[in-house]
């Protein structure tokens, strides 16, 4: 049997792989999914304690020859233990023999893909003119975000970010004016964040750790687009019921986690993917409020993965795991 490939955190900053190559990867992933040509079941989870999971996320998309499974966590009381509160492993099978032919650290992957699936959304959901981002959160997705973002918006050009810590609001915006060269305001609630945005992307922990959604109807402005990652922590039923139109980038998956108790009330969700391979229609009006649930999905992993365990195999980079 060959060996199997590690690439740690660190192997995977070190290959250099480029933000609009990851929206592009996410990109085909979707339009392959719009035409049939990708398998992902729904994602099982485990809660070992009240407010965790453990979620496995199996997918094959065809158009990339990427199989694998991402093996992830999401533990937010380990930030007081100074630990990740998200992460993860992902394994790549050869698609013709089946056999595993890398593992890698999920947590860059899981960032990176993340908010390059809200940017390919944003190319088709979002006023294209689009210049102020509102940003609920200062963490990893916040800057994987607004990387993405930028490369579709081209017009974005300032951000208003929110984080219930000061420092943390502080520090996103000192990083991110000087890596994105765009004016950053850190702002003290979730309403000025939100209020005359074009464009909100909500990353606040999830699970939830209770309380009520803060974004409320009459903050949305019209023409916004707004994609959260946190499910249901930042809108409730009645801020998902101002949009005009609603996606998901899995209908069943959507469906799925309503069904567990998450999304209560909220609008029905249309396919992302089909708006994507312009198969169904995407923004139709440039006032139209635009709710898009981003909820991360195994073919991101797995295409991005794929590239990633290329480029290692070409730069040598990884280390060799004997079978």
């Amino acid at each position: 049997m060959p060996d199997l490939l590690y690439l740690s955190h660190h192997d995977i900053e070190a290959i250099g792989l480029a933000m609009p190559e990851i929206v592009e990867l996410v990109t085909l992933a979707l339009i392959d999914k719009a035409h049939g040509r990708v398998e992902m079941p729904p994602k099982p989870s485990v809660h070992p304690r009240p407010g965790a999971l453990l979620q496995a996320m199996p997918a094959w998309v065809q158009g990339a020859k990427a199989c694998g499974i991402k093996w992830v966590y999401a533990y937010p009381s380990n930030k007081s233990l100074r630990l990740p509160t998200v992460g993860g492993l992902i394994v790549l099978n050869d698609p013709e023999t089946g056999l595993p032919q890398a593992i890698l650290d999920a947590s860059w992957i899981t960032a990176a893909r993340t908010g390059a699936a809200t940017a390919a959304a944003a190319r088709v959901l979002a006023n294209p003119e689009s210049q102020t981002l509102g940003m609920l959160g200062a963490g990893q997705q916040a800057r994987a975000h607004l990387a993405a973002l930028k490369h579709v918006l081209p017009n974005l050009r300032r951000v208003k970010v929110y984080a219930p810590h000061r420092e943390s609001r502080e520090r996103y915006r000192k990083e991110m004016e000087k890596t994105h060269g765009v004016a950053v305001e850190a702002v003290a609630s979730p309403e000025l964040a939100v209020r005359d945005a074009d464009v909100v992307v909500t990353a606040a922990p999830w699970p939830s750790a209770g309380g009520p959604a803060p974004i409320r109807a009459e903050w949305l402005a019209p023409g916004i687009f707004a994609c959260p990652i946190d499910h249901d922590a930042s809108f409730s039923a009645a801020s998902a019921a101002a949009f005009d139109r609603a996606f998901a980038d899995d209908v069943a998956t959507f469906n799925y986690y309503r069904d567990q108790g998450s999304f209560q009330a909220w609008p029905d969700a249309s396919e992302l993917a089909l708006a994507i391979a312009r198969l169904s229609p995407a923004r139709t009006r440039r006032q139209d409020r635009v709710l898009l649930v981003n909820l991360g999905l195994g073919i991101y992993d797995v295409v991005v993965a794929g590239r990633l365990l290329e480029r290692a195999r070409e730069q040598g980079i990884g280390r060799s795991l004997p079978a």
